[in-house]
């Protein structure tokens, strides 16, 4: 039986100096925390984005009321059903000029409810623009590559 382990990840110094990553750790840190004030600062969202459901299809959100409406809803849901999840990123690429960026974030989201442990492999695009002195996630486009079940 596979456990998981919910400790961070030593992550390569490499990847660590890349653009964005402390950005996007945190990101994924609030989602982990159902930190809704916080990454709705660090989330601007212009475009919206693509979210994957609890489904494992595509969420498709347009605006900031959508998006607010998303997240709140999620983290609802994953306190109503005391799950845990978390995310560990698997690879890492960016890019970063004076205004906008973008990261290319390969990760393991964690799902833990009860004696149910699932894995999800995901690959998000990630496009970054500056606010005044401040970075922002302007749009944000996940995709499930792999779901893998690892109590079975």
């Amino acid at each position: 039986m596979n456990t998981l382990t919910t400790s961070a990840p030593d992550y390569p110094k490499k990847m660590l100096k890349k653009p964005f990553f402390d950005l996007t750790l945190e990101m994924l840190n609030c989602v982990r925390d159902h930190d809704f004030d916080r990454l709705s600062q660090i989330c601007d969202d212009d475009y919206g984005i693509v979210d994957i459901n609890t489904e494992g299809g595509s969420e498709i959100i347009r605006d900031r009321a959508g998006w607010e409406k998303w997240f709140s809803g999620l983290f609802k849901t994953l306190d109503q059903m005391q799950a845990k999840t978390w995310s560990e990123v698997t690879n890492y690429e960016a890019e970063q000029t004076s205004e906008m960026g973008y990261s290319v974030v390969d990760f393991d989201q964690m799902f833990v409810v009860g004696e149910k442990q699932m894995q999800f492999s995901v690959i998000a695009t990630i496009i970054w623009k500056k606010v005044g002195e401040e970075w922002k996630e302007a749009r944000y486009h996940s995709s499930l590559i792999e779901v893998k079940e690892l109590n079975s």
